[in-house]
């Protein structure tokens, strides 16, 4: 069963997934939703009807000294939904501080473009959370 990492972001989301061992997490997609969750559910159940899935990674938004921050707040009502709509699947939060940085950084090392870094961002992050997630597992 595969783990699948959420960045869940104001108007998009990044999507990350892991290989059917649970050894790698690649990025699958961003998801823009423009703020509109039944647009984001509707494109997870499609996500989850094509891999099997076990457990869902979603990112919380701390800030730097470790308190919670007004956009972890929206993330955590998020998190009541997806656990309500799929009450079958292991949802785990993992601290998402500097993900997005580091998206940032592996961008400019790659010379990805300006304009493609907004495209991609979200998804390099959920990567990262979910790599970190894996890490943490083994």
């Amino acid at each position: 069963m595969r783990k699948i990492g959420i960045d869940y972001g104001d108007s998009r989301v990044g999507i990350a997934i892991t290989d059917p061992l649970c050894i790698t997490a690649q990025g699958l997609e961003t998801i823009d939703y423009k703020g509109n969750d039944k647009i984001l559910l509707k494109r997870l159940d499609e996500i989850f009807s094509q891999y099997e899935i076990d457990t869902i990674v979603i990112g919380m938004p701390y800030n730097m000294n470790g308190t919670k921050s007004f956009r972890a707040e929206i993330t955590e009502k998020f998190i009541h939904k997806l656990k309500c709509k799929y009450n079958k699947m292991k949802i785990e939060i993992m601290d998402e501080r500097l993900t997005t940085v580091e998206a940032h950084k592996t961008m400019n090392l790659l010379n990805i473009n300006k304009n493609k870094k907004k495209l991609i961002v979200d998804t390099i992050s959920a990567v990262y959370i979910l790599e970190k997630y894996i890490s943490m597992k083994k």
